[in-house]
């Protein structure tokens, strides 16, 4: 049975980026452009989040805020260009914080890493 994760990211090219490559990680891929997108897309019960910060409509912060009150249990992977969320209390929220990078080796490890966890937790 593949995973599912949900890639919210609104930079377009970024979010086919992700897609592919975790799809040839073997990974069922769906995308949303925005945390409000995100939000409706939990219905497809994802095994992991990998978040943007800074989007339109509704933002990481928020989603992220939204996504735990509905589901405790999903790991959630913030990734953003900004490493000075961070500080941020609400980032602590997260299971993991990835800076976005042209190479996307840190982002995968992260997300094999909080798949296993659940797995055994």
């Amino acid at each position: 049975m593949k995973k599912k994760i949900l890639v919210v990211e609104d930079e377009e090219g970024l979010r086919l980026l992700y897609k592919e490559e975790l799809e040839a990680e073997g990974y069922e891929v769906i995308t949303a452009r925005n945390g409000k997108e995100a939000i409706e897309k939990l219905e497809v019960k994802p095994d992991l989040v990998i978040l943007d910060i800074v989007m339109p409509v509704m933002n990481g912060m928020e989603a992220l805020g939204r996504i735990l009150g509905r589901d405790r249990k999903i790991p959630i992977i913030l990734n953003t260009s900004y490493p000075g969320y961070q500080e941020d209390f609400m980032s602590w929220a997260a299971d993991a914080y990835v800076t976005k990078s042209a190479d996307l080796e840190e982002l995968k490890r992260k997300v094999r890493e909080l798949l296993e966890r659940r797995k055994r937790g």
